[in-house]
């Protein structure tokens, strides 16, 4: 981006349609009134969390884009969600209300819109660039990202889901699915999923390969000629698990231009964190410092971003202490700069480098 350009945040992973079928949470409530009707006792907040999310908290964080899953669950997840699936009609009836969900917001407040091409993008990016238009009254583009593709019930399924439901951003895996092995189940990408990576390049999708398994996130790389992202994966380094990236899966993603979201989840920040511990033994140091560790491993600042995941099976109570609703990631641009990166790297870090890929991959207009 031009130096001359904005500086906003692109959060690259929220389950907003999942928390909305799941728990009743309206995007379009403050997190904090979402709360004050909760039940926050210990046992109500484990697999929900306190709530971070909401259209008013966005807008003062600055939030101009976020990648907005379509997330199922599978029978068989030790995850705790109410709604799951055991077939793929079930998977796919399952997002398409979601999808309905992200519509229905669009509808109901004129400063959401669902992105599905250059055109959207830039009319969404226009309401940032006037100073004149206030904070509160900007818009959020939501770009629709599948994780998990069990919902495709077939590989050639997937040009309904681009062209009639929107979706622009697909993760083959969260766990296994009939595509590919994911975090905590191992293997490649299958029959189904090499079809599917074929099918999306051909519409120029971007692949997301947060979650994919390790043999099957080489494949992805080695066999996708598109644009890639890994939405919202952390370092191995600071936390040695499969859901992380080593740091050869990040600079090979890097080699080919791609981007990988930052989680601010105190799990994935520190290894022996646990449920409980004091929320702040967690700083944003922490979560800086891991942005600090790709920018060094990779030796630019072009390939991170934000992918907060928040509200995605854990809440408030378990993000780095000055981190309470999804507006104080607004924090991370003095922080930032406090530790020294230029402005420009900061611009990119919060949104421009996702803006780039997103850019590559939506059509001029539809």
């Amino acid at each position: 981006m031009a130096a001359s350009e904005p500086m906003f945040i692109v959060d690259a992973h929220q389950d907003i349609g999942f928390n909305y079928i799941e728990e009743g949470r309206d995007f379009l409530r403050p997190a904090l009134e979402k709360r004050a009707r909760e039940d926050n006792s210990p046992e109500a907040l484990r697999g929900r969390g306190l709530a971070t999310l909401s259209l008013p908290d966005a807008l003062r964080g600055h939030i101009a884009l976020i990648f907005s899953t379509l997330y199922v669950c599978p029978e068989w997840s030790r995850f705790g969600a109410k709604v799951r699936y055991e077939t793929p009609d079930q998977a796919h009836e399952q997002a398409l209300a979601q999808v309905n969900y992200y519509r229905q917001l669009a509808d109901r407040d004129a400063r959401l819109m669902v992105v599905r091409s250059q055109s959207d993008l830039d009319t969404v990016l226009d309401s940032w660039r006037d100073e004149a238009v206030p904070l509160e009254e900007r818009k959020l583009g939501l770009i629709i990202l599948m994780e998990g593709a069990d919902p495709i019930r077939e590989p050639r399924e997937l040009e309904m889901w681009y062209h009639e439901q929107g979706v622009r951003i697909v993760g083959p895996a969260w766990s296994e699915t009939r595509y590919s092995g994911g975090t905590k189940r191992p293997g490649p990408l299958t029959a189904l999923g090499f079809e599917l990576l074929e099918r999306m390049a051909g519409l120029g999708m971007l692949l997301d390969l947060s979650h994919l398994a390790e043999k099957a996130y080489y494949q992805a790389l080695d066999r996708y000629p598109g644009p890639l992202i890994a939405s919202h994966s952390n370092p191995r380094h600071f936390v040695n698990s499969d859901r992380m990236l080593s740091d050869e899966m990040i600079t090979m993603l890097a080699e080919r231009d791609g981007v990988v979201g930052m989680v601010p989840f105190n799990r994935f920040l520190v290894a022996d964190w646990k449920d409980g511990t004091p929320k702040e033994q967690v700083t944003i140091d922490h979560y800086i410092g891991i942005i600090d560790y790709v920018c060094q491993l990779t030796g630019s600042a072009r390939y991170v971003g934000i992918g907060s995941d928040w509200d995605g099976g854990f809440g408030s109570e378990s993000l780095p202490y000055q981190f309470d609703t999804i507006a104080d990631l607004w924090l991370l641009r003095d922080a930032l700069q406090e530790r020294g990166f230029k402005e420009e790297e900061v611009r990119s870090i919060l949104g421009g480098n996702f803006v780039r890929l997103t850019r590559q991959a939506l059509p001029s207009s539809v």
